[in-house]
């Protein structure tokens, strides 16, 4: 093989995974490359807006007085994630957090802060409603670091619709980002690229020992002496693949950057790895915009969704990723089609009480004009401008605003657990619907990125067929099947395993390499 640059380690990868993987190569005393696919780095990691991990009594939150316990912590998390992955990779994430945090915090660029975010879960054993599993990177200011402000991502407006990146401040994920990347850039043993793919892996005698990179249409063999980590999200932007795994929904709804096509999977399932997961995704419901799109969406202040036959049908209030599932449920079985829609009343006018639409909501008569908004001055005349039945959706109205006066939701216990309630201050999300005009918009599936790729060890190895690690192949992030299976069981959980499984990898690939 003729090599064009030789390095310890090559990620792939600039989400949260890859950079702390990078990062922790370096720190290491590994000459390292990262490779992004894109124009920018951060991933999809850049586009959250808290940018949270889910890391039990870490460092973070044992100085903010948790009283939480690891136990408690895996209690929960097994008893959500259930058997659907291995219990010793279920035990390396819940365990592994506090650790990871502790050896970032020793390097004055990393800072995080507590962010209470109930657990998704809020009836299971051991839950936290008070969020004290959760924390954030600490926002940092553009001018620690102004030559990061137009090459981190996000958010998502920028994307979208071209607004100006923040002057001021990098917040959530793209803090996390732009703090790894400043912290990388003091090692003069580590280089960063962009507009550059990983495309193929280079096995010699059964092992990686380098990978085929693709930059403007060149390819150039890179060596990696210790191994290559793969942390370069999933696959929800290939539709190709999404229908071959049978994930639900399309590309176009993702909130994944548009680079995020599989091919590091298609690299790793060349070489023998095998794969879990591959037809599941993190999910959300998602308001329909404009241009098509339908965008992940969360903290609803009112209003009820309907389906076709103009029914309630699930809990509207409940986590992001059980309410995408109900729907996609729902869709499977055939009970009903999208759109479905959100009926609210006009107590906040036109615009539909979606106060984290993550993609801004634009000029209201575009909506309208795009058929995706609908107002009448009765909900009879509002039933017959979204197609489901008058009577069905006055007797839907009429119950919810029951419940609603009762404070208990009979039907779909909405505001049943701390997450429901979060939003309120802990009070009652029921809000009747009983001021006109009354509205409807309209709402599809969308999600944060595929969850399923490379089957792994406790050390980030990719296995085999056979459960045997192919040597010097790693992977992280959502190339990785993720330690939670089919739930999510809190904010923060990709971003937290992505980065714990890229660190552990490089520190396992770093004491495989002194122990030769």
């Amino acid at each position: 093989m003729d090599w064009a640059e030789e390095y310890d380690v090559l990620v792939a990868g600039s989400g949260a995974g890859g950079v702390i993987g990078a990062y922790t190569a370096a720190r290491e005393g590994l000459s390292v490359l990262l490779v992004e696919a894109s124009d920018k780095f951060g991933g999809t990691t850049a586009y959250s807006g808290g940018g949270g991990a889910w890391f039990p009594v870490n460092p973070v939150l044992q100085r903010a007085g948790t009283d939480d316990t690891v136990e408690d912590a895996l209690t929960y998390y097994r008893a959500v994630v259930g058997d659907r992955t291995p219990p010793e990779l279920q035990e390396t994430y819940i365990r592994g957090g506090a650790g990871l945090i502790e050896y970032l915090e020793q390097d004055d660029h990393f800072s995080f802060e507590p962010f209470p975010w109930p657990d998704y879960f809020g009836k299971a054993p051991k839950a936290r409603n008070d969020g004290q599993r959760h924390i954030i990177p600490t926002p940092l200011p553009v001018s620690a670091a102004p030559e990061l402000r137009t090459l981190v991502r996000g958010p998502l407006d920028n994307d979208r619709y071209g607004t100006p990146q923040p002057e001021d401040l990098f917040i959530g994920g793209r803090a996390l980002v732009a703090r790894a990347l400043t912290a990388l850039a003091r090692y003069d043993h580590a280089a960063t690229v962009r507009e550059t793919a990983l495309v193929e892996l280079v096995v010699e005698d059964g092992a990686v020992v380098g990978a085929i990179v693709e930059h403007d249409g060149e390819r150039r063999a890179i060596r990696a002496r210790r191994g290559v980590v793969m942390a370069a999200g999933g696959f929800e932007s290939n539709d190709e693949l999404r229908q071959k795994y049978g994930v639900p929904g399309v590309a176009r709804d993702t909130m994944g950057p548009p680079t995020n096509t599989g091919l590091a999977h298609q690299a790793g399932i060349a070489v023998g790895a095998a794969t879990d997961l591959m037809g599941e995704a993190w999910w959300s419901p998602g308001l329909t915009h404009p241009d098509g799109r339908s965008a992940f969406a969360l903290w609803f202040t009112g209003g009820i969704f309907v389906d076709q036959s103009g029914r309630r049908f699930v809990n509207e209030s409940a986590p992001y990723d059980r309410l995408g599932r109900d729907v996609i449920a729902r869709l499977d079985a055939g009970e009903m089609t999208l759109p479905f829609w959100m009926v609210y009343d006009d107590r906040d006018g036109v615009v539909p009480p979606v106060k984290a639409s993550n993609v801004s909501i634009t000029d209201p008569e575009k909506y309208v004009e795009a058929g995706l908004w609908h107002t009448a001055d009765t909900l009879e005349e509002l039933a017959e401008k979204i197609g489901v039945p008058a009577d069905a959706l006055v007797a839907t109205v009429a119950r919810f605003n029951e419940l609603a006066a009762s404070g208990v939701d009979e039907d779909f216990d909405r505001g049943g657990e701390a997450y429901d309630r979060f939003f309120f201050g802990g009070g009652s999300p029921l809000v009747p619907v009983e001021q006109g005009p009354f509205h409807a918009a309209a709402f599809g599936i969308s999600d944060l990125g595929t969850k399923g790729g490379l089957r792994t060890d406790t050390t980030a190895r990719v296995l085999d067929a056979d459960d045997r690690p192919i040597p010097g192949l790693y992977a992280a992030g959502n190339t990785m099947a993720a330690p939670s299976g089919t739930v999510y069981p809190g904010g923060g959980n990709p971003i937290g395993a992505s980065m714990l499984f890229s660190h552990l990898a490089v520190r396992d690939l770093a004491a495989a390499g002194a122990a030769e």
